[in-house]
């Protein structure tokens, strides 16, 4: 078994925390699904579902389709399930690695957002995503991509340099798959996508406050985090925002982010 797929597996996501601090990942997927135009009555795969909440909002806009969300954490599954499984009858919930999808020509659109990163190598991903997909469907996604949340990478990696930390990172390396059009175009066609558009999209992620920024650091920069015994993680996160914002910030935090989005066809 591989360093990432290691990684990935023994994370711990902690769902309500997550849902009460990702307001800015909501807002970036209500932006994105503007984007699909759907019909109504296609099969829809959400992939890295998370909380469930915006494959509900898709799935009530497929009103006469179908919407399947998968993740790969048990935790945010059962939280999707309790939540809107019960309530939403076009809608199901499943608990599966994108890396290894299962399906073969069953959806008619494939939507993703803030997830793919979190994998290293998209190629496999990529390619079940084309034999999910019935001729002429379509694929849109938007992740993290290159030079994404410079200022909170350059604290994380100053502090874990840190004599206090510097023991709990060992062999630690860069978990993000943070990529370029440059490599992602080359990704897409030869997994056999016709590609609409490829781009980053810089956006600004705000939060309220500190506490706020720090609850965003809590819930989804786990590869970093859990590296560290839990009793030091608060101490260790005051220290990555002290050094992304300095001591003395008070207000609101902007956080430059890059997005890789892509709109992509299996051709047929």
């Amino acid at each position: 078994m591989d360093t990432e797929q290691t990684q990935q597996q023994v994370y711990q996501w902690n769902g309500d925390d997550y849902a009460a601090n990702s307001e800015a990942q909501l807002q970036w997927a209500m932006d994105l699904m503007e984007k699909l135009q759907p019909c109504g009555d296609e099969h829809l795969l959400d992939i890295g579902c998370g909380d469930g909440k915006v494959t509900a909002m898709l799935a009530a806009r497929l009103d006469r389709g179908r919407v399947t969300g998968i993740d790969s954490s048990k935790s945010m599954i059962e939280l999707a399930r309790k939540s809107h499984g019960n309530r939403v009858k076009n809608l199901e919930f499943l608990l599966q690695d994108a890396r290894s999808l299962p399906f073969a020509q069953q959806f008619d659109l494939v939507f993703s957002n803030a997830a793919l990163h979190w994998i290293i190598d998209h190629r496999p991903v990529l390619e079940g995503i084309f034999r999910a997909l019935r001729p002429g469907g379509r694929a849109l996604a938007q992740m993290g991509g290159r030079g994404n949340a410079e200022t909170v990478v350059r604290a994380m990696e100053e502090v874990i340099t840190r004599k206090s930390w510097q023991r709990y990172f060992q062999n630690f390396s860069f978990p993000y798959g943070f990529h370029g059009p440059e490599e992602y175009t080359g990704w897409l066609e030869e997994a056999g996508f016709t590609i609409e558009y490829i781009r980053l999209v810089p956006k600004d992620m705000v939060h309220a406050n500190r506490e706020k920024f720090i609850g965003w650091l809590r819930t989804t920069w786990l590869p970093y985090l859990q590296q560290v015994p839990e009793r030091e993680q608060a101490r260790f996160l005051e220290e990555v925002a002290a050094c992304a914002l300095g001591r003395e910030h008070r207000g609101e935090v902007h956080t430059p982010m890059m997005r890789l989005e892509f709109l992509a066809k299996r051709p047929g």
